[in-house]
Formats: C-alpha cells, structure tokens, sequence
C-alpha cells in the first residue's frame, strides 16, 4: 500500500484533544500544506486564519459546538472575486479551491502527528462578526487542531463505507 492510501486509512475525525500547546515549526508545516495546493489557474483566492490565542479561541467557540476544547483551530475561505469561473456555465470554483487547500491541511495535521475533523458546523455571520477580516471570503471549514487525547477515536460511522461499485463507474 502506499504512503499516501497509508495515511488517507489512518485519518479519522478527531473529537477529543490534549491540553498540549501545538509547536510553532508544526503549525508553519500545515500551513504550508494547504499554501503549496494547487487551485484553478493558480488563482490562489484563499486565506488561512489560524486562532491560538485564548481570545480568539473563545470567540470561535461562540460559534460553534464543534471546536473540541482543541488548543488550536485553523478556518480555511476562499473568495469568489479572485476564483477563476469557467466561461461556459459562469461555474466560480472558489469553493472547490478553498476545499483543496482544506484537504491538504487536513492531510497534513494526520501526517505530522496531530488531530482534527472538518468541521462545517458553524455560525458564519455570527464569525465574521467576530472577525471582521474574514468578510468577502467564503468559509468552507475550520478545523480544530491538537494531539489527540489517548483515548481519541474514530466514531462507528468512520468504518461505513459503500461499495466500490455504487461509487466508481467505468466507461
């Protein structure tokens, strides 16, 4: 198998976390992660926040459930001004990059050691309230980020998978 499916097998939706700090050299790996992804004509219409300080962790916590007490939480937006959109349908793929940059963040974080989920369940009007900077982008995730707590584990719906026949179609 793979380093890559290796990986990919190993990661699941980490909900419980350690109160240990992420290192910064971590952090600055991650963020190259999802720095380094390809978008649409390399357009890069993306921005990454990073909330590590007590104040803009609890202000995230306001707006979500989903935050896991993790000690770091990283969102991810795009922004449709600057996505390219295909000409033939005005399809915007600001959406669709954000969502690579997400990935290879997500990817990373199991690759390094770390834990995290993809967490869409959150109050974005209420965020960018919060976080006035973030207005004009399109936020597709945020990701709770930490070591995962000894007793950290995928949930039973992480095991279900349809067959390969009723996902894949060879023509």
């Amino acid at each position: 198998m793979s380093e890559f499916l290796e990986l990919a097998k190993k990661r699941f939706s980490c909900r419980k976390f350690k109160d240990t700090p992420v290192e910064r050299d971590k952090l600055e790996k991650i963020l190259e992660a999802g720095i380094i992804a390809p978008t649409a004509k390399n357009s890069q219409p993306f921005k990454i926040w990073v909330f590590e300080s007590e104040e803009a962790l609890s202000k995230v916590r306001k707006i979500t459930p989903c935050h896991f007490n993790a000690p770091v939480i990283i969102a991810v937006g795009g922004d449709s001004e600057e996505a390219f959109t295909r000409p033939f349908d005005e399809r915007n793929f600001e959406d669709v990059d954000a969502s690579i940059i997400a990935t290879h963040i997500m990817l990373e974080i199991q690759d390094i050691g770390l834990g995290s989920t993809w967490v869409g369940f959150f109050d974005e009007p209420e965020l960018k309230k919060l976080f006035p900077e973030m207005n004009g982008y399109d936020i597709v995730a945020l990701f709770p980020v930490g070591y995962p707590a000894d007793d950290a584990a995928p949930t039973e719906r992480h095991f279900t998978k349809k067959a390969f026949d009723e996902l894949v179609s060879f023509k």
